[in-house]
């Protein structure tokens, strides 16, 4: 029979990032995760996430640990550009949305941009990806990232807004419905008519 110390290791070897709460659902001690850490077995990436010194660490391991600790949030603007590979940049900050009634989300690293949506605007175009193949994440569909940046223009820059509309056209990635439909819900479908008109041009 496995110890407890074993049972941990395991879990953290299924998981990637383990949380510390996922001790609780099987019925194990957190003491156990503090004497992991101290023999070397464990690392602490933040509080209450560990994972395996010998784990390969991706780009897109941060985004894992935010979307463990904040589940309810959703990748966009900048980030979700570079989820998608609609930019060349590689955003300095991590670009979170909340519901407007949301705490606001907390980490030392990495450091986070946090856009508030209504409640509508956040569920409208959330999606599921996998991250290093162990984490799913919430991220902005591709017309809704594209919209996002129009809406957010003044905090991005319009020219990422049209470079990424421009890109997710030319290589046939996005439906003009599904723009439109975010445009309305963002209101920005005036914003957005003449960039989306001269496609068509």
């Amino acid at each position: 029979m496995q110890s407890t110390k074993e049972t941990v290791l395991e879990l953290a070897r299924q998981k990637g990032i383990l949380r510390a709460r996922d001790l609780v659902g099987q019925n194990l001690s957190r003491v156990t995760l503090s004497r992991l850490v101290s023999e070397g077995h464990l690392i602490q990436l933040s509080r209450g996430l560990y994972s395996l010194p010998d784990r390969v660490v991706t780009q897109q391991d941060n985004l894992a640990e935010v979307a463990i600790k904040y589940p309810n949030s959703v990748f966009c603007l900048l980030t979700a550009l570079q989820i998608h590979g609609l930019t060349t940049q590689s955003p300095h900050q991590v670009w979170l949305a909340i519901d407007v009634k949301a705490r606001l989300p907390r980490m030392d690293y990495p450091p986070l941009k946090v856009v508030r949506f209504s409640r509508e605007a956040l569920k409208a175009g959330a999606e599921g990806v996998m991250i290093d193949g162990v984490v799913s994440v919430l991220v902005t569909s591709i017309e809704k990232t594209i919209v996002d940046c129009f809406k957010y223009r003044n905090k991005i820059g319009l020219d990422i807004a049209i470079e990424a509309l421009q890109e997710a056209w030319h290589s046939k990635r996005m439906s003009m419905d599904r723009i439109w439909e975010y445009a309305t819900i963002c209101r920005v479908s005036n914003v957005m008519r003449p960039y989306l008109e001269s496609l068509n041009g």
